[in-house]
């Protein structure tokens, strides 16, 4: 498992407000759905490495 960094992110409270109703939507905490949206905008720019398949 990759090491994991804390760090303050400031939003304005609308922004939080979405995002928490989001992530109750999805079943998921504040922080998971933050890292979720994250990682899907950075694997949409190809700005994440390439992950080898699991089923090879």
């Amino acid at each position: 498992m990759a090491a994991r960094k804390a760090f303050a992110l400031r939003m304005d409270e609308k922004t939080l407000e979405a995002m928490q109703r989001w992530a109750n939507d999805d079943l998921r905490s504040l922080n998971a759905q933050i890292e979720f949206v994250l990682r899907e905008a950075l694997r949409k720019q190809g700005r994440l490495p390439k992950q080898p398949d699991r089923d090879r």
